[in-house]
């Protein structure tokens, strides 16, 4: 299972809509219908599916499902890269 289809199966699992509705543009709280609240246990569950820590700044710019795709993805890759 690639990023994105463990980022869709994390936001139908908590915000209890289907996956067709997860697009790239969707806004969490506009087409989502995610509460401030949905949103900070969203954040928390994909701390936890990757194994990755988003900062509360990060976190609060976290407006799309792109935007949180972004995020994933470069942290992912920052905890991959050799250190130097």
């Amino acid at each position: 299972m690639n990023h994105e289809q463990r980022l869709i199966r994390v936001i139908c699992d908590n915000l209890g809509v289907e996956p067709a509705e997860v697009k790239p543009t969707a806004r969490f709280v506009e087409d989502l219908r995610a509460d401030s609240l949905d949103v900070i246990v969203i954040v928390m569950a994909l701390e936890d599916e990757f194994t990755i820590a988003i900062t509360d700044d990060e976190g609060a710019k976290i407006v799309t499902v792109q935007d949180a795709a972004n995020l994933i993805d470069r942290l992912v890759a920052a905890q991959a890269a050799p250190a130097q």
